[in-house]
């Protein structure tokens, strides 16, 4: 499998390569960087096939999606896949009272939660703006769950906000064709198959819920996609970390560092990996798309280097064996597909 190969994008008519960019890095994400050093690392990603630019308002507090714009202003626009998010309008404010939260260096602007029909027009306009262009590829509803408001409830009430007001402006745009496919990007599974139930979507963006140490969407959520002809794209495929660090003292694992189970079980996935002569990143990016539904991941990077090692540690060989010894061992679910 290589980078570019490409896969259809759930009901929508597009296609999209199976490993994209994850621009949150580029929002300064934990520590900033200069311009120059996205810039490169855009094209490097551009060159090596992976095509696909996830971006979103938040990540920089607008930040990423200039970046990414700047990068392929002059690139031909059928020559790649653009997808960004809706749900937060950028509003000016005072960088000394603002808190980039974990993007150390940000843009003047704080994020201000608005799902309604507007608030997602004034949104997609802005992002057309930031990322320079004409239109965008894929829209998505960005972080209606209970890991970003806090309780069932909030996250209930942002859910009713979005689809009585800015699902149908998605909607409209996709019909208009100024976007090609909608969906929602979010970390949590329940929440991806809530919007399933309630729309007609053609993809979501799931981060760290269907990587080697999750699979907890095989219960329900991905036979569900099956159902609708909805595609998943993978955000996190290391899980904030641990499954390219390996269990290192200070790995993360989902924004945190590891607990100690968890460490424990990424140190036999590595033992199990190395003697199949497979480095764990190696597993950890090939094993989401083993699944029919899911077509592509979009790991982050930072670099050109670590653009150039994403793509030689997803384009390793991977013995079946491998796998058969993952779920021998129990540390992958038996029903997972990896053939």
């Amino acid at each position: 499998m290589k980078v570019d190969d490409k896969r259809k994008l759930g009901s929508a008519d597009l296609e999209v390569p199976v490993v994209g960019f994850g621009g949150a890095p580029l929002g300064n994400m934990y520590e900033a960087f200069s311009d120059e050093q996205a810039r490169a690392t855009v094209e490097a990603a551009y060159d090596a096939g992976m095509r696909l630019f996830d971006t979103a308002p938040l990540y920089g507090h607008g930040l990423s999606e200039h970046r990414v714009g700047e990068a392929l202003r002059w690139k031909d626009r059928d020559s790649c896949v653009l997808s960004t998010k809706v749900g937060r309008l950028l509003r000016p404010r005072d960088p000394a009272t603002l808190d980039g939260g974990i993007f150390a260096q940000t843009l003047p602007f704080e994020g201000v939660y608005d799902y309604s029909y507007d608030g997602v027009m004034r949104s997609f306009e802005a992002s057309l703006q930031r990322l320079g262009t004409h239109r965008i590829d894929i829209l998505l509803i960005h972080d209606v769950d209970i890991w970003t408001h806090g309780s069932e409830e909030a996250r209930a009430a942002r859910f009713d906000e979005v689809m009585e007001g800015g699902y149908r402006a998605m909607v409209e745009l996709r019909a208009s064709g100024t976007i090609r496919a909608i969906g929602a990007g979010v970390n949590e599974v329940a929440a991806c198959e809530a919007f399933a139930r309630a729309g007609d979507f053609d993809c979501f963006l799931l981060a760290g819920r269907y990587t080697l140490l999750e699979q907890d969407a095989l219960d329900g959520f991905l036979p569900l996609c099956a159902e609708k002809d909805i595609s998943l794209m993978i955000g996190g495929p290391y899980n904030t970390g641990i499954l390219a660090t390996g269990a290192v003292a200070g790995a993360y694992y989902n924004y945190a560092p590891a607990p100690p189970e968890i460490m424990e079980r990424v140190a036999k996935m590595e033992k199990v990996c190395a003697a199949h002569g497979v480095r764990l990143p190696s597993a950890a990016l090939r094993f989401p798309l083993h699944h029919p539904q899911v077509a592509a991941i979009i790991p982050g990077a930072r670099t050109a280097r670590e653009i150039a090692m994403n793509k030689e540690t997803f384009e390793a060989e991977i013995p079946a064996a491998l796998w058969a010894d993952l779920k021998q061992e129990g540390l992958v679910r038996s029903d997972a597909p990896t053939g």
